[in-house]
């Protein structure tokens, strides 16, 4: 039966997976009420402990959809306009003629126009996205580094802009996402994490995701393990980390089956009204921070294949650490990817990522877990 669960398939794609250079990875495809389960490979390297399915883990980016979801549900309640300009709320951090011209939407689909902070907030990555003018060394540097959500935001927003507000394409910022839960924080009473734990975590009845309370990851997890393209080698673990460089809009911790639970909820018009959810699937063109263009959404982006369904969800990366969650439009077929190291591409005499046999195994694993 077409996109039914073909266990043998996706275990010999997970093996493939770890074969081709992924110290580990786990992951959950689920198609109606089949679900099947795998994981290969090591969460630690020196031991060789391995890999298991339940695990914790940092998952990046994916946490934009949960703070998406927390701002639509202030839409709802009437508190959040989607086109009121953030210097309405916030004219503090984004003053002046461009507080007035970027809205909120603008600040959810990467549209308006405001640089990413990362470069600035870590010195040795400034020539960013010059990925060879880069280097490692202020990774270790803030390890434990407590940042301040608003200098982080200053950062971003007296950079130079990297487009008019409202122009496309648009081009991905955590200052986006880190301004959206100042805005949480504003119109809830209470701080963006507890309000998205509240509200949105909550309310999908996930029993293992959550915030950081600090650099550890609380509960069985596999460490993580950065390469940053060839410069840090062996890969390096980072999975003890402070995650208060990206904050509430990248530093959640989930399982496999917790982003699964959430995003059939969300696509099912659980977590906000089905209204907010086709705004949130209103897609306009954005440049990632990888350089690739593609259709981005409220806190969500479209997966597809020729002839076959829109997927719905997000990825995320963190230091060492990615996931990507992906749901069927009609809930149905879900796939959720976890995996322990990142940037594994090595760079070419002009500075561009090389090609690594990982990238061909994971594109295939999501192939066989979204389309059978």
């Amino acid at each position: 039966m077409r996109n039914s669960l073909d266990s043998a398939a996706l275990d010999a794609a997970v093996e493939d997976v770890h074969r081709a250079g992924m110290p580990g990875l786990f992951a959950e495809v689920r198609d109606g009420d089949q679900v099947w389960r795998g994981a290969a490979g090591v969460a630690d390297v020196d031991t060789g402990r391995p890999v298991t399915v339940g695990m914790r883990h940092r998952v990046g980016s994916i946490t934009k959809t949960f703070t998406a979801a927390a701002v639509l549900q202030q839409v709802e309640a009437g508190r959040i306009g989607l086109d009121t300009p953030i210097g309405r709320y916030l004219p503090e951090l984004v003053p002046g003629e461009r507080g007035e011209a970027i809205t909120v939407r603008m600040l959810i689909n990467h549209t308006s126009g405001l640089a990413e902070y990362f470069p600035y907030a870590y010195p040795s990555l400034k020539a960013f996205p010059a990925l060879a003018n880069t280097g490692p060394k202020s990774l270790d540097d803030h390890r434990f580094t407590r940042f301040d959500h608003v200098e982080l935001i200053e950062m971003g927003v007296t950079a130079p802009a990297v487009g008019a507000p409202g122009g496309t394409p648009g081009v991905y910022s955590n200052t986006n996402y880190l301004l959206l839960t100042q805005l949480l924080g504003q119109v809830t009473g209470t701080t963006a994490e507890r309000y998205i734990t509240r509200n949105v975590i909550g309310r999908a009845g996930l029993r293992d995701t959550g915030f950081p309370a600090g650099p550890d990851i609380d509960g069985p997890h596999s460490r993580l393990y950065e390469a940053w393209f060839g410069m840090i080698d062996p890969p390096r673990d980072y999975s003890v980390y402070d995650m208060s460089w990206v904050g509430p809009s990248a530093s959640l911790i989930s399982t496999v089956t917790d982003l699964n639970r959430f995003y059939g909820l969300l696509l099912a018009g659980e977590i906000v009204s089905p209204s907010s959810l086709a705004q949130m699937q209103r897609t306009v063109p954005v440049v990632s921070q990888e350089g690739r263009t593609g259709d981005y959404g409220l806190g969500l982006y479209p997966m597809e294949a020729a002839g076959e369904d829109t997927f719905w969800g997000h990825g995320g990366t963190v230091w060492g650490g990615g996931a990507l969650a992906m749901t069927r439009a009609d809930g149905k077929r879900q796939m959720a990817v976890a995996v322990n190291l990142q940037r594994w591409n090595r760079l070419d005499s002009s500075g561009k990522p090389q090609p690594h046999p990982i990238d061909d195994a994971l594109a295939a694993l999501h192939r066989v877990a979204m389309y059978g």
